[in-house]
């Protein structure tokens, strides 16, 4: 099979709603699956009435489009018996690889969307709930709250400031990555024994997943580990540095790299002796900083990056988003999705790695689907159901 082609007969229906399932089914769709989402007729995901309304229609807001691109919406209420009837001939119509959720599992067995009840309709389903504090639990758990419960903000601001939030939902995102190698894993034991899987994944385990450094230095070596704002707990000099036009972010790593950094013309005042070892730098780190900012206030960040380019010294400017999309390394690499309808053609963050099945397809998706915008394609094509049927079922809200 061509590479492109790997995962073009793996078919995944998702219950799935706001940012931590979503995310996860789009990295799926960029390897070439089929991704259909399920929405209640009524409530659909709240996220579709999120952001600025940039299509002049409801449920297609902008916060909605960037990680729904690529996929198919179908509307289906099971919670009621005929819709669980319904869920059932599609998961054996579209012959359904893995069904995920990120329902709160105290509405797994009113949905009839137990891992059991599933495997009874296709043996070797793959089933996966995603949950903000694994199966045992109900508590609603949206993005900063686990930031805060995790750690995560703890870790986060200046030292003598208050915790601080991440700039972007790392426990949705970073779950979603756990979640996506899961199940390359159970689709590989799939394919070796034949058999399905149950998948728990839990956001806050995900989210403490994270924090390798900070545990074993606070639980085995006693250390009080906290935010540092944009220093570095271990090395120094590393935060950011003004400059003429802005602001850059300089990291030496090493003893070496600070010996290099010190016989730079113009730098050569930073030297002393209590400061060859990194110890040294790290327990006069203030005085250190305001010293070394002292310097590069007075250079331009172009001049700056030059400079510690050539002595190998890590350096960033700081970007702006509107930079990052024109770096050479991450333009070459977005994705793009053009609505048939409006024309609106919407850019999509690159992925973690340019999939073939990207490739194939020029680097596009299809734009993100309206709210049951595949009902007719997929219960009267697919299921046979006719124009009356369909109208019975809508008025009924079961679709």
């Amino acid at each position: 099979m061509e590479e492109f082609n790997l995962l073009k007969n793996i078919t995944v229906l998702s219950l799935e709603q706001a940012t931590v399932l979503p995310y996860l089914t789009l990295r799926l769709v960029e390897d070439g699956a089929r991704v259909i989402r399920i929405e209640h007729p009524v409530y659909g995901d709240p996220n579709r009435r999120v952001g600025e309304d940039v299509l002049k229609e409801d449920r297609m807001f902008s916060y909605f489009l960037p990680i729904n691109a690529g996929k198919k919406a179908l509307t289906l209420d099971i919670g009621a018996p005929e819709g669980r009837e319904i869920l059932k001939k599609l998961i054996l119509k579209l012959n359904a690889d893995i069904f995920a959720t990120n329902q709160l599992p105290r509405n797994y067995p009113k949905l009839g969307i137990e891992y059991e009840t599933l495997r009874q309709i296709k043996e070797d389903i793959i089933w996966l709930g995603m949950t903000g504090f694994g199966p045992q639990s109900n508590e609603a758990a949206y993005d900063p709250i686990l930031q805060a419960r995790g750690g995560l903000m703890e870790l986060t601001g200046e030292r003598d400031g208050s915790p601080q939030v991440l700039g972007i939902p790392l426990p949705d995102m970073g779950a979603s990555e756990h979640g996506y190698g899961l199940l390359m894993k159970a689709l590989y034991e799939r394919a070796v024994t034949g058999k399905g899987s149950r998948i728990d994944l839990s956001m806050f385990e995900s989210t403490t997943s994270w924090l390798t450094q900070p545990i074993t230095h606070t639980v085995t070596f006693k250390k009080k580990v906290a935010r540092r704002g944009n220093t570095h707990e271990f090395f120094a000099p590393v935060s950011v540095y003004e400059t003429k036009n802005g602001y850059a972010y300089i990291a030496v790593g090493n003893d070496r790299q600070w010996e290099t950094m010190t016989k730079i013309p113009g730098f050569e005042s930073l030297y002393k002796k209590e400061y060859e070892r990194n110890a040294g730098r790290i327990a006069d780190v203030n005085q250190l900083n305001q010293a070394v900012n002292a310097i590069t206030k007075n250079l331009m960040t172009e001049e700056l990056i030059d400079i510690f380019n050539k002595a190998t010294i890590p350096i960033s400017k700081v970007n702006t988003i509107e930079e990052v999309v024109n770096d050479p390394l991450v333009k070459p690499n977005l994705i793009r999705s053009k609505d048939s309808k409006t024309g609106l053609e919407i850019t999509v963050a690159p992925p973690p790695f340019m999939t073939p099945y990207l490739k194939s397809t020029g680097q596009t998706l299809p734009f993100p689907p309206r709210f049951g915008e595949h009902n007719e394609e997929v219960y009267g094509g697919l299921l046979g159901y006719s124009p009356e049927r369909l109208k019975e079922l809508k008025e009924k809200n079961i679709i």
